[in-house]
C-alpha cells in the first residue's frame, strides 16, 4: 500500500531535478528556420538569434575562404543548441557525400552563449563550407585545423598551449602519419592542435585560396608530397615538418607572404579589393597575427620551448563528418565503432 506514495515522491524528485538541468536540444522549446538552418534552442528568441548568426557566418566564411557566397542548400541544416554558462564549448556536424552531392546536414553546438556565437558556430559552419566546396572528405588535420582558425582567440590559445605540451611529451604526430590519416586517432587532441598550427603556418605564407588549392591537388591522387612541393616548394613532408617545427619553436613569428603571392596582390586591379591573406578575418574575432623523408624515423618533438601548457580543453566531442548513412546514424554523430585508425605511435 505504501508503494504508490513512495513512487510519487521519487517522480516528484526527478521532476524537480530535471528543472535545474541545463537546456538540452532534445527538450528545446524554441524552433526558428531560415533559408539554410533550422535551429532548436531553449527559447524562440535564442533559436532565432542562433539561426540568424549561422546564416551570417555561412555567408562571411564562404566569402573569406571561397571568394563568394554559397548557393542555398536544398534542405536546411538542423541545429540542436545547448547553451549554458557551465557547458564546455564544442560541437559536431554530420552530413553525407553521395556521387558528388552533399546533404543530410545535422549539427549540434554547445557552450556558453558567447562561445557558441564566436567559436562553435563558425567552426562547424566552416565544415559545411568545405564540404559544399570539395564534395569529398578532407584530411582530418586540414579540416579540423582550418575550422579552428576561425574560432575566438581564447579557444585558439588553448590549442596552442596544448601543442607545446604534446610536442614536449612526445605526443606529436609525424607528418608522414598525419597526412595519411583518414579517420580520427584514439586521442584526437594532438591532431586538433597540430592541424591548427600547420594550417596557420601554410596560410600565413600563401593565403587561404592557395591552401585550398593545395588540398585540391592532394585530394586528386593522394600524393601529398607532390602537392606540398608544387604549392609550397618543400621537397618532402619531412622538410615541411622541420620548417614548421622551427617556426613553432620560435613562438610562431608573423611570416611574410611568399614573394609571388605578395606581387600578385600588389598587381591586382584597383577595382578589386586587395585583401592580405595573412590577416585573420575580423569577423572571426581573432588578432592579426606519403613520404617521411630520409630521416622519417626521427622523433617529432620539441624540447626547447618553455611555455607551460594549459589544462586540457573542456570535455566536448570533436567536430566530425560522416560519409555514409550508416555512420551518420551513429549516436551523437561520433564514429566510435566500425573502422578506426590505430592510435598513433607516440614519438619520443
Amino acid at each position: 500500500m505504501e508503494a504508490r506514495p513512495k513512487r510519487a515522491a521519487r517522480m516528484a524528485a526527478l521532476m524537480v531535478f530535471a528543472l535545474v538541468l541545463p537546456p538540452s536540444g532534445a527538450i528545446a522549446r524554441g524552433v526558428y528556420r531560415t533559408a539554410n538552418f533550422e535551429v532548436r534552442a531553449a527559447t524562440p528568441a535564442l533559436a532565432r538569434e542562433l539561426a540568424e548568426a549561422a546564416e551570417d557566418w555561412r555567408e562571411k566564411l564562404a566569402i573569406e575562404w571561397l571568394g563568394k557566397p554559397l548557393p542555398a542548400w536544398t534542405e536546411p541544416c538542423k541545429v540542436n543548441a545547448d547553451v549554458h554558462p557551465r557547458l564546455g564549448a564544442g560541437g559536431w556536424t554530420t552530413f553525407v557525400f553521395d556521387q558528388g552531392e552533399v546533404f543530410g546536414w545535422d549539427m549540434h553546438v554547445q557552450g556558453s552563449h558567447e562561445r557558441v556565437i564566436d567559436s562553435v558556430l563558425p567552426h562547424e559552419i566552416t565544415h559545411t563550407v568545405f564540404a559544399s566546396y570539395f564534395r569529398q572528405p578532407l584530411p582530418r588535420w586540414a579540416d579540423e585545423g582550418a575550422c579552428t582558425t576561425v574560432e575566438h582567440r581564447s579557444e585558439i590559445g588553448k590549442q596552442e598551449a596544448l601543442l607545446v605540451n604534446f610536442l614536449k611529451t612526445g605526443k606529436g604526430i609525424r607528418f608522414s602519419e598525419m597526412f595519411a590519416m583518414r579517420e580520427y586517432p584514439e586521442d584526437v587532441l594532438p591532431l586538433y592542435a597540430q592541424g591548427l598550427s600547420l594550417t596557420q603556418f601554410l596560410i600565413e605564407r600563401r593565403g587561404r585560396q592557395e591552401f585550398l588549392a593545395f588540398l585540391s591537388d592532394g585530394l586528386r591522387d593522394g600524393d601529398w608530397r607532390r602537392a606540398i612541393a608544387g604549392r609550397y616548394g618543400h621537397a618532402s613532408l619531412y622538410e615541411l615538418q622541420e620548417q614548421w617545427l622551427a617556426w613553432v619553436k620560435a613562438d610562431r613569428p608573423r611570416l611574410p607572404l611568399d614573394a609571388d603571392v605578395a606581387q600578385a596582390i600588389a598587381a591586382a586591379p584597383p577595382s578589386l579589393p586587395r585583401v592580405d591573406p595573412n590577416v585573420v578575418p575580423a569577423s572571426a574575432a581573432l588578432p592579426t597575427r606519403p613520404d617521411p623523408g630520409p630521416h622519417g624515423a626521427r622523433p617529432l618533438a620539441m624540447t626547447e620551448v618553455t611555455p607551460e601548457a594549459q589544462g586540457p580543453r573542456s570535455a566536448s566531442r570533436p567536430s566530425v563528418y560522416e560519409v555514409t548513412p550508416e555512420a551518420r546514424a551513429a549516436e551523437g554523430g561520433v564514429r566510435d565503432a566500425a573502422v578506426r585508425s590505430d592510435q598513433p605511435t607516440l614519438l619520443r
